[in-house]
């Protein structure tokens, strides 16, 4: 077994009164993280047993922050941090401008499936929620709620709890089916699998739906007003919740399509930004606005509940390469066709299919190298 996390995202419903109570409470919280954070950006201690000794009376005295919510400030601001010195080695202060409120399960909140219950500056209070999709983690022999975030988005108020399970292991030996899954912008997938089988998903109307926002977003820029810019904003929000929901759909409709012990095979597009920079730039657009990175990480934990594995491979020469026999050839693909022709044996098809034959084969190969028996793959 092993453990796997998801976020769940419910809506709390909210009174005038409830509004103005979280609204100071969220406020407060992140002052006060702005606070700690300032300490720590001046004297780098970063543990919260010494945070707690010398802000601790401050927190409590001057923000009016009850014990649990101070010690929950100290662990957001060490927890921002720790991110950001694993990124990088020089210390930069992180600033909480958006109200927020980081709340631990069974002290400063709890949930049951009717009733959200939150700690706040003045009382507790109980307010009620969008329970849809909710009732299956309920059940905390299976389900365990972690630390929540609450946050005010447009006036309303959602919180996201990390929901931990068990899972059981997919291992190789235990592998029924290959996917080749080939990522592009004809195509938004294309893949190919142990049963011969194609598949395509039409990147046609994303693309053209970007083309939309781009030209929206241009005209908005030159007008270059306060109404324009929050306008801008707001399209952004729009954009990235539409491209997100889209790879929710395809990659659930992956796994779904293919059993369990799936084997997915990804190109490693991790240096894809260094070739869009040597796109041109009237096309450079299309290519940085193709979310490929988000797709892969919603493939990767949808695969993971259906004890299916993503491994990601080479991505060199898997569009130039003919799949029956080896011939690596850069005019073998003609890109503004979609054509793939190899210029050794004349096999044709589809250029986006090709990477995904291609990759199939490399998941093969992959499995063989592992010393998996090959009547695994076929059975």
């Amino acid at each position: 077994m092993e453990q796997m996390t998801v976020t769940a995202k419910i809506q709390i419903s909210v009174t005038s009164e409830d509004k103005a109570l979280l609204d100071k409470t969220m406020s407060v919280y992140s002052s006060a993280c702005n606070y700690v954070s300032d300490y720590v950006f001046r004297t780098h201690d970063l543990k919260q047993f010494s945070l707690n000794k010398a802000l601790y009376g401050i927190l409590r005295k001057e923000f009016g922050l009850k014990s649990q919510m101070a010690q929950s400030v100290f662990k957001t601001v060490i927890a921002r941090y720790r991110i950001i010195l694993e990124n990088q080695t020089e210390w930069i202060k992180p600033v909480f401008k958006k109200p927020q409120y980081d709340l631990v399960w069974n002290r400063d909140y709890s949930l049951t499936q009717n009733c959200f219950s939150v700690n706040t500056l003045s009382s507790r209070a109980k307010l009620p929620y969008f329970t849809k999709g909710m009732s299956k983690y309920f059940d905390h022999a299976i389900y365990q709620f972690g630390t929540a975030k609450l946050v005010n988005k447009h006036g309303k108020y959602f919180l996201y709890i990390p929901v931990t399970y068990d899972v059981e292991e997919s291992h190789l030996s235990d592998v029924c089916n290959v996917v080749g899954v080939d990522r592009g912008i004809n195509f938004l997938v294309a893949t190919y699998d142990s049963k011969h089988k194609s598949n395509f998903v039409s990147g046609k109307a994303i693309k053209q739906k970007h083309a939309h926002y781009f030209k929206l977003r241009k005209e908005l820029q030159m007008c270059q007003t306060s109404s324009a810019r929050r306008r801008l904003k707001a399209i952004a929000q729009r954009e990235n919740r539409w491209m997100q929901d889209i790879n929710h759909q395809v990659s659930k409709a992956l796994v779904e399509t293919n059993p369990k012990h799936t084997l997915f095979v990804l190109e490693d597009l991790s240096g894809v930004r260094n070739a869009i920079e040597r796109v041109r730039i009237k096309n450079r657009y299309i290519s940085v606005s193709w979310s490929f990175y988000d797709l892969e990480q919603k493939l990767i934990y949808k695969a993971k509940q259906n004890q299916s594995t993503v491994i990601k491979v080479d991505p060199r020469y898997t569009s130039q390469c003919c799949p029956v026999c080896g011939h690596i050839e850069k005019s073998n693909r003609k890109k503004k066709i979609h054509l793939f022709s190899c210029k050794n044996c004349g096999y044709q098809s589809n250029d986006d299919r090709i990477g995904a034959m291609n990759l199939y084969r490399m998941g093969i190969n992959y499995l063989s190298d592992s010393q998996v028996p090959d009547t695994v793959v076929a059975k």
